[in-house]
């Protein structure tokens, strides 16, 4: 409408002309609202309320007297009260533009006074104090102005004379060799993690060209194990098919081993160990001949040297006895003739006669096939029995001669040892016979 005026959020709505007045002043005021302005009657005007920003650069004199160019910012509004707006609107709504001129310029003058009881020193690190001297300093001013001041700070501070490079030229030397050996650390550092970077990118290449080695190792691989699938299979297979013929193999290897054993071993064993008995036997019966036949030609060639022996001992006892029969009957036979007997005659031929038949039996003896197994005792025995008989047909002879008739005495005891001794068993087995045997007769 255009009689009704509304102000902005940072404007404040100035009526003038009204008779009704809602402060201690001429004017009215509105924020926040419309209100209705009377043409020609009312008058309406806008006052900012927006912040606003006044630069300060002033040269000013420290406690030290050295001179100082100090640049600094405030930041300052009109207030929000009635009545700082109605003393802002009496001062400013002419010359709002000039406005942050005009409080800068304020401000300057507040400052060269705060600094002017100060030293670099002070001014240099006691800044916010600086601020807040002249925000006190200015307080007052700037209500009577209505302006609400926010923020002032200091920005920047010159020296012409070059006392701050100067004061700060150890501090900045000092500064400088620790920036140098702070760089020089850092290059330091920089250059270790540049050789550690190195390092690891060397060992991560390594590790890749590795990593790739073995996974081209692998596909490599897993393309030979691919192109091997088929013939192993079939190779498996084949295997399969040579390790069951195998088995079929070894169990008619087998199963013929069996049949061999039943068919051929085992009769063969049984022929050989047949054989085997058979030959034992032969060899055992051999044996027994050989040894049979040694003891058979031992035996003969004993009682071979056993009738030699007789023959000799037979011999010589013949000749022995032959003699003293002899005699006897040389005695008995001189007797004989004296007396005319003619048995003794005859007896005499025998004992004549006698001799020859012991020769005779001893040859016998000698030249017969017999084995006389009681030695050369047997065979003496044997012969003593020949003669012992001879003599004993003598002895018979000479008790049939008659009384008177001389006997001879040295026959008899002979006679009747011969007698017991023939009278002895000997035992003869013939050769070829074992268990026959023979006594001689009695008589």
């Amino acid at each position: 409408m255009l009689f009704w005026h509304v102000p902005a959020p940072n404007e404040a709505l100035l009526i003038s002309g009204s008779k009704r007045q809602a402060q201690d002043t001429q004017f009215r005021i509105v924020t926040g609202h419309g209100s209705f302005v009377m043409p020609i009657k009312q008058k309406a005007r806008i006052l900012s309320l927006a912040l606003r920003e006044a630069e300060i650069a002033e040269d000013c004199v420290t406690q030290q007297g050295i001179r100082l160019t100090v640049r600094a910012v405030t930041v300052f509004k009109v207030g929000d009260d009635s009545v700082s707006i109605a003393n802002a609107a009496r001062r400013f709504l002419a010359e709002q533009a000039r406005m942050e001129e005009l409080v800068g310029r304020i401000f300057a003058g507040h400052l060269r006074s705060i600094i002017g009881g100060l030293t670099v020193e002070q001014i240099i690190r006691e800044r916010d104090r600086v601020a807040q001297e002249v925000k006190a300093g200015s307080h007052n001013e700037m209500e009577k102005l209505g302006i609400v001041v926010d923020a002032l700070q200091i920005q920047e501070i010159e020296d012409a004379t070059g006392y701050v490079t100067n004061l700060a030229a150890p501090h900045a030397a000092a500064v400088a060799s620790q920036a140098r050996i702070a760089q020089a650390r850092a290059d330091q550092e920089a250059a270790e993690r540049e050789q550690e970077a190195m390092a690891l990118k060397a060992q991560y290449e390594r590790d890749t060209a590795i990593k790739r080695a073995g996974f081209v190792a692998e596909t490599e691989q897993a393309n030979a194990r691919a192109a091997q699938a088929g013939p192993l299979a079939q190779a498996k297979a084949s295997q399969e098919v040579i390790a069951e013929q195998t088995a079929l193999a070894q169990r008619q290897a087998e199963l013929a081993a069996q049949r061999l054993e039943a068919e051929v071993r085992r009769p063969a064993d049984a022929e050989a160990y047949r054989l085997r008995a058979l030959a034992e036997a032969q060899r055992d019966r051999a044996k027994f001949e050989a040894e049979g036949e040694a003891y058979r030609r031992t035996t003969l060639a004993t009682a071979e040297a056993q009738a030699a022996r007789v023959q000799a001992d037979g011999a010589a006892y013949a000749e022995r006895t032959t003699a003293e029969a002899q005699a006897a009957a040389n005695s008995v036979r001189a007797d004989s003739l004296r007396d005319g007997a003619q048995e003794l005659i005859a007896a005499n031929r025998v004992v004549e006669n006698l001799p020859a038949l012991v020769e005779a039996a001893a040859q016998g003896i000698a030249g017969s096939n017999l084995t006389i197994l009681n030695g050369s005792e047997g065979v003496s025995q044997v012969a003593a029995g020949i003669v012992g008989q001879g003599l004993a047909i003598l002895d018979v002879l000479k008790r049939a001669t008659p009384k008177g008739s001389p006997e001879p005495q040295a026959a008899q005891p002979s006679q009747a040892s011969q007698a017991s001794q023939a009278s002895q068993v000997v035992e003869v087995r013939e050769e070829g016979r074992p268990g026959a045997v023979e006594r001689p007769s009695q008589g």
